[in-house]
């Protein structure tokens, strides 16, 4: 009896499936894993996080309305900003947790992505391929590093649901399908509004791999119908299918619009001809970063009129050459079609031919974009690898004469044929499994360097100067950074650094951001007591931008230091002009009128940017303080003093001891002694577990008042 061959137990496919799931995760956590020991960095996160009380006092129902109709640095994004409330809610201000919460919404779009490419494509190893390229490619380090980026890590978990939702209802069209794809996209525009190319990679999809369109002029035209007619037919319903989307996409892009008008209307727009000309070189330059991700920076300098015209013209050849090949290929390798298109058709929001900001191009705007080249790459590579090798293959005798059958043996051309082919697909696979392997381990490591130049603002900002040139961003952070450190000196000549670079720079478009650096020059100065060079860069400042508000606050206060109180008074009136709906500009134009002696005009200022905004504390705190320990009798008022004191205690969660010491300090001027003196020890217990030495020492002291029966006056 003949023997029968071993069985081999096949392993199940989900088993297989929730391996790479689970080895996706892995390689996405040894990369970013270190974000959680780094900090916030100067770029943005006291903007979006840390220093925005609307932000970081938490989660509520007003502050989720809050998020709905307000915008921040002129980005309407309310999921993200209420994503970033959650974390305040439960992190703090610890920087860990805002970037553990990164992290997992990278790690869930990255499997996401993989479980969608497997189920439209079919191909498991490729599907795994674009996958882990997605997750650890350097280029994407700035989106999941960077507590602001947030916005990027979140609208990709919803661009991932959109496409898995299309792809259900392509398989089994519902109502409730189409309704669930209009929830994830809409969602994802409120994460992140780039997403409005989304109905767009949808047509690309159903040309390939989903194969919607099929049978059109394409190539093959319908029989009985000219080619353009049949194309029609079936192109018509899938444009028409996708309306409520393309609908929800021009709501987002008017929303977008409108919001970066309102916040950037200072700022004029580059010439159309430089903006063009950078666009078309930024296309080929993420291309070249996507192979060779060596020198990335937090900013790219815009090269302004400097591009030379050679550049220009072999980067819009390149991209014409390039879509040219992939519509005449688009039959025969149809994913080239849809993964160029994808790339192209996605950056267009962000590649700058509407002016959102002072840089070239920035690693965040490839996150999704690159997707379709990894695609293009993933499909294409192997095909011709496989090809040469076929060719190669043929090209030689299958066996050597050592290998050849024994003599008089019958020769079975079938079994020859099997053979060879086995042993092609053997090596075949094996050289697409190292040559995966090597690409995945190098982009890994490059990933990991990149991602520990985002440990902190000063790390940060000294690589990008180490790999940029005339960068004065980069200048301008860290002169921000000494700042705050109290290393005035370093600050100075960061400042001075980044007026230099500007200074070459005559277009308007800069005007802003150069009176920014000299309101912040003149600050330092104004420290170090060099009040006349604090002046001169001030006023420079108000030349620049008329409308920024700063410097008059600021010049207000050198002239006060100077005793010209009526000078003073004049520039802080123009201050208060500039900036009418800033709450936080009020509450620091009250509390410089409050160190000037002028309580009453603090107490309009407090009580006017309390008026602005119905969820900040601040102003609602100052105030009350003021109210509740004035040395001047006219002046203080317990029950109004209660009033403010309670609602910014609601309004920051009872969670802040300054606030708890403040409706303390309200309730014994009101004459409730043992509340103030309950509400004070509520105080020192808070302040304990923040280790804040001095507003213990403090509420020791008034505790001792309350209990004694005294108010608290200052």
């Amino acid at each position: 009896m003949a023997k029968h061959a071993p069985l081999q137990r096949a392993v199940p496919q989900t088993a297989v499936i929730v391996a790479i799931c689970a080895v996706l995760v892995g390689i996405t956590w040894l990369v970013f894993a270190q974000t959680i020991r780094h900090q916030f960095v100067t770029y943005d996160d006291p903007q979006y996080v840390y220093a925005n009380p609307d932000v970081s006092a938490g989660v509520s129902l007003g502050r989720i309305s809050w998020a709905f109709t307000h915008t921040i640095a002129g980005n309407w994004h309310p999921l993200t900003t209420i994503s970033h409330m959650l974390d305040c809610q439960l992190y703090g201000l610890k920087p860990a947790g805002h970037h553990f919460t990164n992290v997992l919404f990278h790690t869930i779009a990255v499997v996401l992505l993989f479980l969608l490419l497997q189920q439209m494509t079919g191909s498991l190893w490729r599907s795994t391929f674009v996958a882990a390229l997605f997750a650890i490619h350097p280029l994407h380090v700035e989106s999941v590093a960077w507590i602001s980026e947030r916005k990027d890590v979140l609208s990709a978990v919803f661009f991932m649901l959109t496409l898995a939702a299309y792809a259900r209802y392509v398989r089994a069209p519902s109502v409730t399908s189409y309704l669930l794809l209009l929830l994830f996209f809409a969602l994802g525009l409120m994460s992140k509004p780039m997403l409005v190319s989304v109905p767009f990679v949808l047509l690309l999809l159903d040309y390939w791999p989903l194969g919607r369109i099929e049978g059109t002029a394409f190539g093959m035209p319908m029989a009985g119908l000219p080619a353009s007619s049949s194309e029609w037919l079936v192109i018509r319903p899938l444009i028409a299918e996708k309306v409520p989307l393309f609908a929800l996409s021009a709501f987002s892009s008017a929303m977008t619009l409108l919001t970066q008008f309102q916040s950037t209307r200072t700022m004029s727009q580059l010439p159309l001809s430089w903006r063009l000309n950078n666009a078309a070189v930024s296309y080929v330059a993420y291309i070249w970063q996507m192979f060779w991700p060596v020198r990335l920076a937090a900013f790219y300098p815009h090269p302004n009129d400097q591009l030379h015209l050679w550049q220009v013209i072999l980067a819009i050849a390149f991209l014409i050459a390039v879509s040219l090949l992939a519509i005449l290929w688009r039959n025969e390798r149809p994913y080239i079609f849809t993964g160029w298109f994808w790339y192209v058709g996605m950056l267009v929001p962000v590649i700058g031919l509407v002016e959102a900001g002072e840089q070239a191009r920035a690693d965040r705007y490839t996150y999704l974009p690159q997707i379709g080249l990894y695609l293009l790459i993933t499909w294409s590579i192997p095909d011709v690898i496989k090809s040469l090798m076929t060719r190669g293959s043929r090209s030689r005798p299958l066996m050597t004469r050592r290998q050849s059958p024994a003599r008089g043996a019958r020769k079975n051309p079938a079994h020859s044929a099997r053979v060879g082919g086995s042993n092609l697909d053997v090596r075949y696979q094996a050289l697409c499994a190292t040559i995966a392997a090597a690409i995945i381990m190098a982009l890994s490591w490059r990933a990991f360097v990149q991602t520990s130049y985002w440990k902190d603002s000063e790390t940060l900002w000294n690589h990008s100067l180490a790999v940029t040139s005339d960068n004065d961003v980069a200048d301008q952070n860290l002169g921000f950074l000494f700042l705050q450190r109290g290393d005035l000196d370093s600050a100075i000549s960061h400042f001075e650094t980044a007026l230099k670079i500007r200074s070459h720079n005559s277009a308007a478009h800069y005007d802003f951001g150069s009176a920014l650096i000299e309101n912040s020059l003149a600050s330092v100065l104004q420290r170090k007591g060099r009040l006349n060079e604090a002046v001169d860069h001030y006023q420079n400042a108000m030349r620049l931008r008329p409308g920024y508000g700063d410097p008059y606050l600021n010049l207000g206060n050198v002239l006060f230091q100077q005793g010209r109180m009526r000078d003073a008074i004049a520039q802080w009136q123009k201050a208060h002009a500039t900036l009418p709906k800033d709450t936080r500009f009020h509450t620091a134009l009250a509390d410089t009128f409050l160190g000037a002696g002028l309580q009453n005009d603090a107490i309009a200022e407090y009580e006017y940017a309390a008026q602005i905004s119905a969820l900040d504390p601040l102003p609602r705190n100052k105030l009350a303080w003021l109210l509740a320990t004035s040395s001047d009798a006219s002046i203080r008022d317990g029950n109004r003093a209660v009033e403010f004191a309670n609602e910014a205690v609601r309004l920051s969660h009872g969670k802040d001891p300054n606030y708890l010491r403040t409706l303390a300090a309200a309730c014994a001027e009101s004459g409730r002694f043992a509340e103030a003196e309950e509400t004070a020890r509520r105080a020192f217990r808070a302040a304990e577990l923040l280790e804040n030495r001095a507003l213990i020492n403090a509420l020791r002291d008034e505790i001792a008042l309350y209990e004694l029966r005294l108010p608290c006056h200052r």
